[in-house]
């Protein structure tokens, strides 16, 4: 398998932690956002992926673009470790809990948004997050075990983490949200999480390696 990833896109960490939970090794192609325009926008990776955005995983003679697209075919073909629990109820709060992140968060405050707002980028940036984690902390109060739905890392926990640290590089303040913080801490405690981390990637600039 082949990875377009930019260490800082919180989708390509997602993929990046699912690939690292599962074993699945890879080579990473790095694609930088910022740099020469965005090279994202090049010819040659629009042609790879029509929407000019990472993460896109080239595998099984297909490429595959949407980190949750990514992330489910994973878990269809590489069962295990499971993503995704057995039980429907339990199946369908780890859903609701990505899609709130991945549909109701992260694109409100990413870079193609961010761009947009000018000056007011931050302070948009952190209205954002601090509306969706309110609603996110409420869910998770009646849903979280150990991780987000119960005691087993899911898809959940995968965009809950990179989300998170987007929130710390908006300066948001977490002291609302105990409960988020509570995960957030065990999971980056977890080897897939600590590997595919932004600060240990092969295109992370030197002043922010870990």
């Amino acid at each position: 398998p082949i990875l377009y990833s930019y260490f800082r896109s919180s989708c390509s960490w997602r993929v990046r932690i699912a690939l690292a939970l599962k074993g699945i090794p890879y080579d990473l192609v790095p694609v930088n956002l910022i740099k020469d325009g965005g090279q994202q926008f090049s010819a040659e990776f629009k042609a790879l992926n029509p929407m000019q955005q990472v993460p896109a995983l080239k595998i099984d003679g297909i490429t595959l673009s949407q980190s949750l697209a990514i992330i489910n075919y994973l878990e269809d073909t590489h069962p295990n470790p499971r993503l995704l629990p057995q039980d429907p109820k339990k199946r369908a709060q780890v859903r609701m809990i990505a899609d709130h992140i991945v549909s109701g968060i992260q694109p409100l405050q990413n870079l193609s948004v961010l761009k947009q707002m000018g000056e007011k980028k931050m302070e948009w940036a952190q209205n954002c997050i601090a509306s969706g984690f309110q609603a996110l902390e409420q869910i998770l109060q009646h849903t979280a075990g150990r991780y987000c739905v119960g005691d087993e890392v899911s898809m959940a926990d995968l965009c809950l983490v990179p989300q998170v640290a987007n929130a710390e590089r908006f300066k948001v303040d977490m002291s609302p949200y105990p409960t988020i913080t509570r995960i957030n801490k065990a999971l980056l405690e977890l080897e897939a999480f600590k590997i595919s981390h932004p600060s240990r990637q092969p295109d992370t600039p030197a002043e922010l390696r870990a």
